[in-house]
């Protein structure tokens, strides 16, 4: 009687290689999210040599407490109204040197808006998502009047510009174009958007 033959063998030699090719296409078409940070500038490392005089009436402060109500200026008000108390605030032109500014010029408001500061503040036990909600709409009042100013200047808006701008394809000359209209609008409603210290209360 003959041997019986074993078990034919499987040619591994070629495993590898679709291994290899397979994980270079999971690696191509999957797509990794990343959380986007709040674009905040901190203070610089040494004090001013001279104090900065800061008028109250400058100032908005839009204060959170834990159970997520809005206090915008010493008023409630809430969320939907925020933006817009925000953008009247700072576009107000009290002293009257904002040329293209169409606030109500409320000697009681902020002088310019260079000169405007939001403060934001907020209690301890705040929820995250309506802080992060707050701050969206503070950021959009600012982008707003952006979009407008360079809508008027440029016929495009600022966010469009910016993310241009910002896109690292973009080619080194058209960067350099749009890096001074960018400067411009922000010069015209720079984003001075303060945190104050947290509250236990």
């Amino acid at each position: 009687m003959g041997r019986r033959a074993g078990a034919p063998e499987v040619n591994a030699g070629s495993m590898a290689d679709i291994a290899f090719l397979l994980l270079i296409f999971f690696l191509v078409t999957t797509t990794i999210e990343t959380d986007a940070g709040l674009d905040r500038m901190l203070p610089p490392i040494e004090p001013p040599e001279t104090d900065v005089i800061i008028k109250e009436k400058n100032i908005f402060q839009v204060s959170i407490n834990k159970n997520g109500q809005l206090l915008a200026d010493d008023e409630l008000t809430d969320l939907k109204a925020l933006r817009a108390k925000a953008i009247a605030f700072l576009e107000n032109n009290g002293d009257g040197s904002c040329s293209y500014c169409k606030g109500k010029k409320d000697p009681k408001s902020s002088d310019n808006p260079t000169k405007a500061i939001i403060s934001l503040k907020n209690d301890r036990e705040t929820k995250y998502s309506t802080y992060i909600t707050v701050q969206n709409e503070l950021v959009a009042a600012y982008n707003e009047l952006r979009n407008r100013e360079s809508m008027r200047l440029f016929n495009r808006k600022f966010t469009d510009l910016e993310a241009e701008y910002l896109n690292p394809e973009t080619s080194p000359e058209l960067k350099e174009e749009l890096k001074e209209k960018v400067k411009r609008i922000q010069d015209l409603f720079p984003q001075k958007l303060s945190e104050a210290e947290t509250s236990s209360n």
